[in-house]
């Protein structure tokens, strides 16, 4: 039985080695099964099934490189972005897997250069004859592609409660952006401030305002309107600088209605080159604005309640846009 010992103890060697291998091969399969089911419940990357509106049933849409990538964050220009709706926003967009990043401009001269030389991805500032009347003089050709609200107009001072009290021969601020100030100057004719030729239009100018009117007009940047109230009798003030300047929405004197037909052409927009209309991941971003109630609210509450939320299609916008811009002179 000595001499047969050797003959049975070869095998009991090589029994780690074939558990090894056994092992090996287990892990193999394994991950084969495994491997299918991993990417079967990533789905909702970039350009997979459940790239756009994953979010509304809970999923998260993830960027995982590229445009919205924390390595390549969507750059979306916006005048005020300390509005706490926007941090909301970007919040938002990270929840459902984009990564945003807001750039601030001080002025409305700024955002649409820096988006059409590629330093933004998108803008969101500007309503629809303001950026038509950019493209115009630009020769550009950024375009909508989404909406965001209707923002009345108003007339602000710091020295009388009433437009009655507004002395005749007295001097009026407006922006001096061509949008903005034909806008204002609508608003002054509603207000019997002013007078303009052929009752006015969204092209009229400053020499538009008759000698018949009660009021002077002078037309300074945007920005500088709320500054210029202690030198003038009132100025119409953009919605993005009554609080700034330390005035209440509810101190203002005159007013447009956001709720007329005609004031489509005042509808505030994301804009983008035209080269990236359809870029899915800006789309979801537009989305996400829009269906987020907590943002929407909040832009809501910042224009201390005079905001008309609108969800206008994209073909309206580009329609829109191409009627104003074929208007031009």
């Amino acid at each position: 039985m000595s001499e047969s010992t050797p003959l049975v103890q070869p095998p009991k060697k090589r029994g780690p080695l074939i558990g090894l291998i056994i092992g090996a091969v287990v892990v193999v399969v394994a991950l084969v099964i495994a491997l299918p089911l991993v990417f079967s419940n990533s789905g909702t990357t970039a350009g997979g099934s459940g790239a756009a509106g994953s979010t509304a049933e809970g999923d998260t849409a993830v960027v995982a490189d590229g445009l919205g990538s924390e390595s390549d964050p969507v750059r979306i220009g916006v005048v005020g972005a300390s509005d706490p709706y926007w941090d909301v926003y970007v919040q938002a967009a990270k929840d459902a897997g984009i990564s945003v990043e807001l750039v601030d401009f001080t002025d409305y001269a700024q955002p649409n250069p820096a988006l059409s030389q590629g330093d933004l991805d998108l803008n969101q500032f500007q309503h629809i004859i303001y950026l038509a009347q950019y493209n115009k003089s630009a020769g550009d050709d950024l375009t909508p592609i989404g909406s965001t609200a209707i923002y009345p107009l108003s007339l602000y001072s710091t020295k009388y409660k009433t437009v009655a009290e507004i002395p005749a021969g007295s001097t009026v601020a407006v922006p001096n952006d061509a949008s903005n100030l034909a806008r204002s100057l609508l608003v002054l004719q509603s207000a019997r401030l002013v007078e303009l030729t052929d009752g006015g239009s969204p092209f009229s100018t400053l020499d538009d305002v008759l000698p018949a009117s009660k009021v002077k007009v002078t037309s300074l940047e945007a920005a500088l309107t709320p500054t210029s109230l202690p030198d003038v009798a009132a100025a119409v003030i953009n919605n993005d600088f009554v609080e700034d300047a330390g005035l209440s929405f509810a101190d203002a004197l005159a007013s447009d209605d956001p709720n007329d037909p005609s004031a489509q052409p005042y509808i505030n927009i994301f804009a983008a080159r035209a080269a990236d209309a359809d870029n899915e991941v800006l789309g979801r971003l537009v989305a996400i604005f829009q269906d987020t109630p907590a943002v929407t609210s909040g832009l809501v509450e910042v224009s201390g309640d005079t905001a008309q939320l609108v969800k206008t299609p994209v073909a309206e916008l580009k329609e829109a846009l191409a009627t104003v811009e074929s208007e031009i002179k």
